[in-house]
């Protein structure tokens, strides 16, 4: 069972990145996605998270309107576009899964597979 993400680079302020999550050894339709970042000195945060089957979507209200969680489950792989990025936006971003119960939530204990995260630095 292995999650890889990518797509974290170095952007301006108010330009755009796609995270994606790349899974093996499972079905990603079968899991609620989840995605977290760290900024450095602190805690890790839940940024949005996609239950199984699409039912529902969370997103924290920092990045609401900005970013869209979403999942191809032809390419088991979930992404994460993010627009009009600030620069306390800068973090690490993990993408997580749970096993799927119909809805996700935004806790990192819910959660029982991680990604080894990706690099996202926004510059002012």
């Amino acid at each position: 069972v292995q999650l890889v993400e990518s797509g974290g680079s170095l952007v301006q302020a108010g330009g755009s990145l796609r995270l994606s999550c790349a899974a093996s050894g499972f079905f990603l339709t079968d899991y609620s996605i989840g995605w977290f970042r760290q900024a450095p000195g602190k805690e890790r945060e839940g940024v949005s998270c996609v239950s199984s089957m699409d039912r529902s979507t969370v997103y924290v209200d920092s990045v609401k309107g900005r970013f869209t969680i979403s999942r191809d489950n032809a390419k088991n792989t979930a992404y994460l576009q993010m627009n009009d990025l600030k620069p306390e936006d800068t973090a690490v971003y993990y993408c997580a899964a749970m096993v799927g119960i119909g809805v996700c939530y935004l806790q990192r204990a819910a959660y029982d597979y991680w990604g080894q995260g990706t690099q996202v630095t926004v510059s002012s």
